[in-house]
């Protein structure tokens, strides 16, 4: 049993370095030979004490990337030979040797990795985005941020960040690494907002603008946000996400502290748009924030996918939230105006109200951001919006009835709300309220005018086709029909005289109304003169029945003008074939 404890030639063979000893240091000492050689060709002592932005020749440049590559993968290497030594031998002098060549390389290194990433900040800056903005193109599906790059050159840019990020991280440089990425890409991100002319502006300030400066910062944000999220961080993202692939906590920690501060105060503002003073002529700004927001969320939840990033996505929402709550104050509050508008003017001959323009034009544009405002509440639908969008006109048209009554003259005031009604239906038709109403809508309100034009017919011409009205079968007595062809002429040119300065201002209205009131009168003017001996009644007789609608050329114009009478009428057997051509 002693001899097993007795020196032997056996124990002086077990003081050499086994097999497997030799073999890892060997290893390592050939890392250590071509790392060296690398050094001493592409790295020199001034080079290492240069500020990190300055290199005397670049490694990674499109000339020499071959051999770039080939660094990376001598350190890769050298490193996985540091760790089979130490493993087998952690006191080996060639380990300290290897260290100080290591940490020499991984200095050349991060200044090539710095010089990558400064050369090609161009390509996140305004100008160079917005050629990557239009349709087609789609950053989500990988798609590089370095699309105005060719792209056998773009691909080499991304393998070259990646393979150079992977080895500093795999060599226990990752501080190294991440310091020298997120300064280069944080500086682009602000550079950037700021040329885009996007201003971080606190509440206090906001509410001290005037509209005209205020309506410029919300175009500016609005312009600013479809590129940022867009292009700038969603590339932000694709760019972290690749060159950190193999290390995913490194990627959301770079992306998040690179981008967090400006996505959060871009969409601070909207929340201070949202709490302004709320009145009408902002509705539409802030409809086109909401919408730019609501449009832009699926992204903003996607890019923004992080739970270190979660507070973007939070403060969307809230945004949209706040923004959302100010539009249906803001379409309450334009509600309660038309119904509190009190004006008591009168619009001359009847024509379309101011009131009904402005807010005609003013539902008509909310229309066209129907599905934002069907967004803006909780529980909102398509029909609500219908709904919301119909009462708006109803309580204008309700208005408007209203003030029909101050016309003292009845036919004035049914042709008050024919004009205004037609106005509204008009602006329904030639725009997206149609699709929002519906034809039924359309149908039903046409149906109303055509009402009113028949009740207008009715009190202003009335009078004058009842003067020469009879029972058909009856004769009457020539003084009585002369009466009676009087009291035509003096209704005739009385309803003219009162209507000269009343207007229709849509043209096929008002000549569809002039061809119905011409019909009437020539129908029952007609019948007349054919029942009676006219021809003998020349100081009585004043107008052809065929020629009374051109009497009406120039009524519902507003012109002014009065009825002129035809040259005194000579019985002529011409006269006579002229005076009963009635063409009925």
């Amino acid at each position: 049993m002693m001899l097993l404890f007795k020196p032997s030639t056996a124990h002086a063979k077990r003081s050499k370095p086994r097999p497997y000893q030799s073999f890892s240091e060997s290893l390592l000492l050939d890392s250590i030979e071509a790392t060296e050689s690398f050094t001493k060709k592409w790295i020199s002592q001034d080079h290492l004490s240069a500020c990190s932005s300055c290199t005397l020749s670049s490694i990674f440049s499109t000339e020499n990337r071959v051999e770039g590559r080939k660094f990376v993968d001598v350190i890769n290497s050298l490193q996985y030979a540091i760790q089979g030594v130490t493993l087998v031998n952690p006191e080996s002098h060639k380990l300290t040797r290897a260290h100080n060549l290591l940490s020499t390389a991984m200095k050349h290194l991060e200044k090539e990795f710095y010089r990558v990433l400064k050369s090609n900040r161009r390509n996140l800056d305004p100008e160079s985005v917005s050629i990557r903005s239009i349709p087609s193109f789609n950053p989500r599906k990988k798609v590089s941020i370095y699309s105005n790059v060719p792209k056998s050159e773009e691909a080499d840019i991304m393998t070259d960040l990646q393979m150079i990020a992977d080895c500093m991280i795999s060599s226990g440089f990752e501080n190294e690494c991440v310091r020298t990425y997120k300064k280069i890409r944080r500086s682009i991100i602000v550079d950037s907002l700021s040329k885009l002319g996007f201003e971080n502006l606190s509440f206090g300030k906001i509410q001290k603008l005037d509209w005209e400066s205020m309506e410029k910062n919300i175009k500016k944000w609005l312009e600013a946000t479809k590129i940022v999220i867009n292009n700038l961080f969603d590339g932000e993202r694709i760019l972290c996400d690749h060159v950190f692939s193999t290390s995913p906590s490194v990627a959301e920690s770079c992306f998040s502290e690179i981008t967090l501060d400006s996505a959060l105060t871009l969409f601070i503002f909207p929340v201070s748009v949202a709490r302004c003073r709320k009145t009408a002529e902002k509705i539409f700004l802030t409809l086109d924030v909401y919408q730019t927001i609501s449009n832009l969320l699926p992204r903003i939840e996607e890019i923004f996918s992080y739970d270190s990033t979660s507070a973007v996505r939070f403060q969307a929402a809230d945004s949209l939230r706040s923004l959302g709550e100010t539009i249906n104050y803001m379409v309450a509050e334009f509600e309660a105006s038309i119904a509190k508008e009190a004006s008591k003017s009168v619009i001359p001959g009847g024509g379309v109200h101011p009131l009904t323009r402005y807010v005609m034009n003013f539902v008509v544009f909310l229309a066209d951001y129907n599905e934002s405002l069907a967004g803006s509440d909780v529980g909102e639908t398509a029909s609500t919006v219908t709904t919301r969008l119909g009462w708006l006109i109803l309580v204008l048209l309700c208005k408007i009835d209203t003030k029909s009554r101050i016309y003292e003259n009845v036919a004035l005031s049914y042709l008050f709300l024919a004009n205004n009604l037609h106005y509204v239906i008009s602006k329904v038709r030639k725009s997206n309220l149609r699709v929002v109403l519906g034809d039924e809508w359309v149908a039903n309100h046409q149906a109303k005018v055509c009402q009113y034009l028949e009740k207008y017919e009715k009190v202003a011409w009335g009078e004058v086709l009842t003067s020469l009205s009879d029972d058909g079968t009856v004769v009457l007595e020539d003084n009585v029909a002369k009466e009676r062809l009087k009291r035509f002429n003096e209704a005739f040119e009385e309803a003219f005289r009162k209507q000269s300065g009343w207007v229709v201002p849509d043209s096929k209205m008002r000549e569809g109304l002039k061809d119905s009131v011409a019909k009437k009168l020539t129908y029952v003017a007609s019948l007349f003169y054919e029942k009676y001996n006219v021809e003998t009644w020349e100081d009585i007789v004043r107008y052809v029945p065929k020629d009374l609608g051109n009497y009406l050329s120039d009524l519902y114009l507003g012109t002014g003008k009065t009825c002129t009478n035809v040259p005194s009428f000579k019985p002529t057997e011409s006269g006579r074939s002229q005076l009963f051509e009635s063409g009925h």
